[in-house]
């Protein structure tokens, strides 16, 4: 298109040229004419002339279509964030949108591609409503077979759109555009592969919207798709019938793009595409196999080119890697689908065979990896986006989906692999040992499966007769030819202990040892340190003693040399050999303390290495006759830092707390001494002065660790237990101090656990403070998790009240709570709201079985509370953001003895199914006719029913075993239970017989309460009153 150039333009391209020149002032005038000039009327109309102007050079039009988008960004919307007055007139907006349009078959893809983008963001503004014939134009455009220009700038147009397109536009306009691209596609001699794939990505995004849509309006999709399926899948299947070419990026990206429609028709329409499918089986397997010809030539030997990291115009990727990506997801989606798994049911075995081959390490990651043993560790740790990945996740699918067929077929892929490496070794081949080291890397990216298969002795394999015969052989061959095999055997076999011959085993675990010592690659070390983390827990302690001063010194030496990668590794691997060494750790303690401590305090900021550190010395603490020279060592290091906080780098003094609260655990008296008389003092000082929460947060748990180890005597250690009670008091009052941020109070609720736990007496005389300030806290309140501990001390008080219970709700009745009648009404509101997201099998306990004490007082003021009850589920169809916003849950009102007795209930059906979901979990791999299955009701009563209909104690306790083992307690709960009887309760018991009891105490007061209850609730409760 041709645009006569008059004055005002010819100002404007000398402007253009003008902020491209080297001198600085001419280029400065220049941008400054431009900015002052964007705030006249038809600037944004006048660029574009420049940029549609063919006759122009090339620089000036693409700095114009550049400016363009700025300026439609800035100018355009007057509601958008990054709006800058003037706004442009309706009749410039007109011309612009014009003048695009008409601009889209330009021959120049960059000029082309940046008219695309200004057309995509004007139609997020004004399309469809104020620019009504922009689709109709564009697909007019696109099938204008004359004009591949314009079929290109439409395309590219809207692929852009399609980005934006919503669930109201593409069912209106698949019906029109789908015929428009499959016309395209389906064009070879006309259309290059480029414009062809950029068809197919509209598909797919059209495609994308139509299956979000399908879960609410599946019939109307349906509908939409079904006179499209067959014409696109043969079309796919025409794409995917020739074998794979070589360094042809065209063709890889082509093909990802249908394998990424293939993806959505099958997810999305699998009844659909169901009827259709075999048409694409053999050209997909065809596809699958041609391919890994190329990969193993391009990607793993580096003969051919794979074009890694490179894009093409649009910047997407078009390396071979990436389609080989997109090809194991969609293999990934087919084993994975109940509709489709059938398909590959007959070629398991040649699909686990191929994609082993697929998983040999490439020539760039030999290279990498050589070089960079950390990117090595964080490519194995971190799961990166790879070709490898995606080839164990398949195979993962594939046991998931086939079972013990999937396990044979992986068990005799790796055999055959494995016999294929023998003979290319006697053949002189330098690659052999890449096969090999792919099938071990095949078998230990599924090793639990197959671990689990061994164990459960449903399916018999011979997969420790093939380990050892790998190990057995590769054992005799070069560590440094080999690395990499010797890196992938290490950390591979070790996975597989428990089938291997132990003498085998023992014998590797010689080899590693000695390995480690000597001067071999970094993977190798990477792999051995990988082995001996698995190994040294149950290796045989008087062998290893022989060489544990070796393996010490070999492990000291790599922590010298070890980046942030590796040392989390070595870290690992000392903290097994420190758990192995057991007495004999008490004779390296004087070596590797300081080594370990040093990479503390180096490293104290970090806190995965921090972490990593601190456990190794706490392996080395719980060591026979290692803790009294390890505090010894310590406390001299820590004494000043804790002493003059204010003068030390960021994160030593939270990290030395850390340090000496892993001290105390567990520690005997002597040592609560040594540590109370360095640490007591500074560490009060720091929870009263400090305005660090993570200081703070540490110096808590730490004198709640000081608490529970000296107990009693405790006060009396400083020799004025007067003065170190109030010390402690006035911790608690600091923590509580409703003004101070939720975070600074985080770990108060353990700290004054302990306090009453093992002051018991002394704090009796402040309860009534003591109450009023965690309510004051708890109003204030912003982290549930602090929330949840304030409420687990009001739930041991209640314990600690019995039997005069009565006497603790008059306490909290007494108290004034802001914006409630009184703290009573308040606390009962947040304990009842809160109780369902309380964690930890100790807070459970605690906390559950004290509102059960509190209903059983029957105190008049229970009945007088109304609390949150059941909420009530809205039938107004999909809840989306702005309908929550407006329309937030509701909920019934319920009176809090009747709260009470549901959350009993709760808590009964949360056991029952933790039952129900550990009997699944042990019969996963059973094979079950669908005649036998029952019901989870069924289940629930003969698992644990007599033949009255009554669940047995022995169910019971199932319960209680079932609930203890899913509440992950942490390191704050490994003090609590040591120190407080209630853990002991067996929580299904109790509640049990607290229903039976309370029952029978008052039937017709019961009964009120039980109609209260929702079905499932009620029968809970009957299955125990049944008893």
């Amino acid at each position: 298109m041709s645009i006569m150039v008059d004055q005002d333009q010819q100002w404007l391209i000398n402007c253009l040229t003008a902020t491209l020149d080297t001198n600085h002032q001419v280029r400065s005038f220049a941008e400054a004419s431009l900015n002052q000039a964007s705030l006249q009327p038809g600037f944004g109309a006048a660029l574009l002339k420049v940029a549609a102007n063919r006759e122009l050079p090339l620089g000036s039009r693409q700095l114009a279509a550049v400016l363009l988008k700025q300026f439609i960004k800035r100018h355009w919307q007057e509601d958008e964030e990054s709006f800058e007055h003037p706004v442009v007139s309706s009749d410039e907006k007109a011309t612009i949108r014009r003048l695009l349009l008409s601009s889209l078959d330009d021959s120049h893809r960059k000029i082309c591609t940046a008219i695309s983008m200004a057309v995509a963001s004007i139609a997020h503004y004004d399309w469809p409503e104020d620019w009504p014939d922009l689709l109709p134009f564009l697909l007019k455009l696109i099938s204008n077979q004359t004009n591949t220009n314009g079929v290109h700038g439409a395309l590219r147009c809207l692929a852009l759109l399609s980005a934006d397109l919503d669930d109201m536009v593409v069912p209106t306009i698949v019906p029109a555009l789908f015929p428009c691209l499959h016309s395209i596609v389906s064009s070879p001699q006309i259309y290059e592969k480029p414009l062809r794939t950029k068809a197919l990505s509209i598909v797919y995004s059209c495609t994308s919207i139509l299956g979000v849509m399908s879960g609410v309006y599946k019939r109307e999709t349906s509908a939409l798709m079904l006179p499209m399926i067959q014409l696109w899948m043969d079309q796919f299947s025409s794409i995917l019938e020739n074998p794979v070419q070589s360094e042809d990026p065209d063709d890889w990206s082509i093909r990802m793009e249908v394998l990424k429609c293939l993806n959505q028709f099958v997810q999305n329409f699998p009844s659909l595409t169901e009827t259709q499918f075999m048409v694409i089986v053999g050209p997909l397997w065809q596809t699958f196999i041609s391919s890994l010809g190329v990969y193993e030539r391009s990607s793993i030997e580096g003969m051919e080119d794979p074009y890694d990291g490179r894009y093409d115009s649009d910047g997407t990727e078009q390396s071979l890697e990436t389609f080989v990506i997109q090809l194991f997801e969609f293999l990934l989606t087919i084993v994975g689908s109940t509709k489709f798994v059938k398909v590959v049911a007959n070629n398991v075995k040649e699909l686990v065979y191929y994609t082993i081959a697929f998983l040999q390490m490439t020539e760039q990651q030999v290279h990498t990896w050589s070089q960079d043993a950390n990117l090595y560790v964080a490519d194995e740790d971190d799961n990166t986006y790879s070709c490898r990945v995606s080839g164990a996740l398949l195979l993962e699918e594939v046991i998931n989906s086939y079972g013990a067929g999937g396990i044979d077929a992986i068990i005799d892929a790796a055999k055959n692999r494995f016999s294929e490496s023998q003979q290319q070794k006697a053949a002189g081949s330098a690659s052999w040992w890449r096969i090999r080291e792919a099938t071990l890397f095949a078998l230990a990216s599924v090793s639990e499966q197959l671990l689990e298969v061994e164990v459960s002795g449903l399916v018999r394999v011979s997969l420790g007769n093939l380990l050892e015969q790998i190990v057995t052989e590769d054992m005799a061959t070069g560590v440094h030819e080999y690395p990499f095999l010797y890196a992938r055997m290490f950390s591979s076999v070790a996975k597989f202990s428990s089938v291997i011959n132990q003498r085998v085993i023992q014998n590797f675990l010689y080899a590693a040892i000695t390995a480690i010592g000597m001067d071999v690659g970094p993977p190798v070390k990477v792999g051995i340190c990988q082995a001996l983390s698995r190994l040294l827990p149950d290796a045989d302690r008087g062998i290893l003693q022989l060489h544990l001063l070796g393996l010490f010194s070999s492990l000291a030496n790599l922590l010298n040399h070890a980046s942030d990668e590796t040392m989390h590794l070595v870290l690992e691997t000392l903290q097994a050999a420190v758990k192995a060494g057991h007495e004999a750790s008490a004779s390296i303690e004087p070596i590797i303390s300081p080594i370990i401590l040093n990479i503390w305090a180096l490293h104290v900021s970090d806190p995965f290495i921090s972490i990593d550190a601190l456990e190794v010395l706490e392996a080395i603490k719980s060591s026979p006759g290692c803790i009294r020279p390890l505090v010894s060592r310590v406390l001299p290091y820590i004494q000043p830092i804790l002493n003059k906080p204010q003068q030390q780098p960021d994160g030593l003094v939270a990290g030395s707390l850390d340090l000496v609260t892993m001290l105390l655990k567990g520690a005997p008296s002597d040592v609560v001494k040594a540590v109370y008389e360095v640490s007591f003092d500074p560490v009060v000082q720091i929870v009263l002065q400090s305005d660090d929460h993570s200081e703070m947060q540490n110096a808590t748990q730490c004198l709640a660790s000081l608490v529970s180890g000296g107990k009693q005597e405790l006060l009396a250690l400083g020799g004025d237990p007067g003065f170190t009670m109030r010390s402690l008091l006035d911790v608690a009052s600091r923590l509580l101090d409703p003004d101070l941020e939720s975070s600074g109070s985080l770990f108060v609720g353990s700290y004054i656990l302990q306090l009453i736990l093992h002051l018991p007496s002394q704090m009796a005389q402040h309860i009534r403070d003591l109450v009023a300030a965690l309510v004051r806290r708890m109003q204030t309140c912003q982290i549930a998790g602090l929330r949840s501990s304030l409420l687990l001390i009001f739930g041991r008080l209640v314990h600690m009240s019995a039997p005069q219970v009565e006497q603790f709700i008059d306490l909290l009745i007494s108290l004034p709570a802001d914006g409630h009648v009184n703290s009573f009404v308040y606390v009962m509101l947040e304990w009842t709201k809160q109780q369902g997201e309380i964690q930890g099998a100790y807070q459970i306990k605690v906390t559950t079985t004290a509102l059960a004490l509190l209903l059983a007082t029957r105190h008049v003021e229970l009945g007088k509370i109304n609390v949150q009850g059941h909420l009530i589920k809205s039938t107004a169809g999909i809840t989306t953001r702005s309908k929550a916003k407006h329309a937030p849950d509701q909920w019934t009102l319920m009176l809090l003895p009747a709260k009470i007795l549901a959350i009993l209930a709760d808590l009964l059906i949360e056991m029952q199914e933790q039952v129900l979901a550990a009997a699944d979990e042990d019969s996963e791999w059973e094979e079950v006719q669908a005649g036998d299955v029952e019901t989870g009701c069924e289940l629930l009563y003969s698992a644990g029913a007599t033949s009255d209909s009554r669940p047995t104690y022995d169910y019971l306790d199932a319960m209680a075993r079932a609930f203890n083992e899913d509440q992950d307690d942490g390191y704050e709960d490994d003090i609590l239970n040591g120190a407080d009887p209630l853990n002991e309760i067996n929580l299904a018991n109790y509640v049990s017989e607290f229903l039976v009891k309370f029952s029978h105490s008052n039937k017709p007061y019961f009964d009120h309460l039980f109609q209260s209850l929702t079905p499932t609730q009620q029968n809970a409760v009957q299955m125990v009153l049944n008893r």
